[in-house]
């Protein structure tokens, strides 16, 4: 594809993709190229470097979180609505949680969230920077966990790319796991009942749990108030 054909837009819609598939360590101009059928050279006509494609592309996947009519429910539903499109939209983009730690994300598609997700704070009484607080503690609470989905994600590209098997190599490493925490009368005792998996298991709905508990605590926050 020549480059007075491609569009950013294309070039930042495949860039998900690419990230989406092979992850941070994936993207290059080179294999994103390929992708659109157009030298790497044509891709720098609209994107200043990988980093700066990183940002637009992290910005891009914030469209993709709903923001709930505030006029049609309450403020927890909001909220909660909100953390739950939050934590599937890093579900289904786990390298974006990885590049938050590395670049400075900014844009429409995050401004648009962050203005709404404050205006949800403020609606259930929240002013100035306990609005933010307020926000901040939630996002905060979602991001730490996506946090094992995608370094999950992370491990199992980058032992295929080493050649083992991702799947026999986590296997063994949870039954070395186990083998320590079996030294620990908590860890045992846990690892021995039906209701723990793996070493690294967690209850359902843990998540869910989580949320509803910070958010109890908001709440309390706004009627001591």
């Amino acid at each position: 594809m020549p480059r007075e054909t491609l569009t950013k837009d294309q070039i930042v819609t495949t860039a998900v993709e690419l990230l989406d598939d092979e992850g941070l360590e994936g993207l290059n101009m080179r294999s994103l190229g390929k992708r659109l059928g157009a030298a790497a050279t044509a891709v720098y006509w609209h994107v200043k470097n990988k980093d700066d494609l990183v940002v637009l592309a992290g910005d891009r996947v914030w469209d993709e979180i709903a923001l709930p009519d505030l006029d049609a429910v309450d403020w927890r539903t909001a909220a909660a609505a909100m953390a739950g499109g939050l934590h599937a939209m890093f579900a289904r983009h786990p390298w974006l949680v990885q590049a938050l730690g590395s670049h400075l994300f900014y844009g429409p598609g995050k401004a648009r969230h962050d203005d709404h997700s404050l205006a949800v704070y403020e609606r259930a009484g929240f002013t100035g920077p306990d609005a933010d607080r307020a926000a901040a503690t939630v996002f905060t609470f979602v991001l730490g966990n996506a946090l094992a989905g995608a370094a999950t994600a992370s491990l199992v590209r980058r032992l295929g790319r080493d050649g083992a098997d991702p799947g026999e190599r986590m296997a063994a490493t949870l039954r070395s796991a186990a083998e320590v925490a079996a030294g620990f009368p908590r860890l045992r005792a846990r690892l021995d009942s039906p209701a723990a998996a793996d070493y690294n298991a967690t209850p359902e709905r843990t998540f869910e749990r989580g949320l509803d508990t910070l958010l109890d605590g908001l709440q309390a926050e706004l009627a001591r108030r």
